[in-house]
């Protein structure tokens, strides 16, 4: 099993920044990436930025040059890096793990956090 627990959200204002943390426990070497989903109300869960255990990253279109995703192996912590935020940002930021690839599946999800951003 492996247990994500993520920090960071929160309330900020259109063209602003936030980074977001996921810490990783447990059985992390059977994980081959890792990832941010996103759901707002109402919209499907997408998945936001990912990055495989080799340092290789994938995003979003929607957040490509905005989002950084990085990972601290002797921290087991992943972050995502969000500049530039706007208000369609807004949703349930989730921290994933796969065992496979970064395409998923993604079976070990954290609780979430919130980021909201306002005009």
């Amino acid at each position: 099993q492996v247990q994500l627990v993520e920090s960071g959200g929160g309330l900020v204002q259109a063209g602003g920044s936030l980074r977001l943390s996921c810490a990783a426990s447990g059985s992390i070497f059977s994980i081959n990436a890792m990832g941010w989903y996103r759901q707002a109300p109402g919209k499907q869960r997408e998945l936001v930025a990912a990055i495989t255990s080799g340092g290789s990253t994938n995003y979003a279109d929607s957040v490509k040059v905005r989002f950084t995703i990085s990972g601290d192996n002797a921290k087991n912590t992943v972050y995502l890096q969000m500049n530039s935020l706007k208000p369609e940002d807004t949703a349930v930021y989730y921290c994933t793990a796969a065992r496979t690839s970064w395409v998923g599946p993604y079976e070990y999800w954290g609780q979430g956090t919130q980021v909201t951003v306002s005009s």
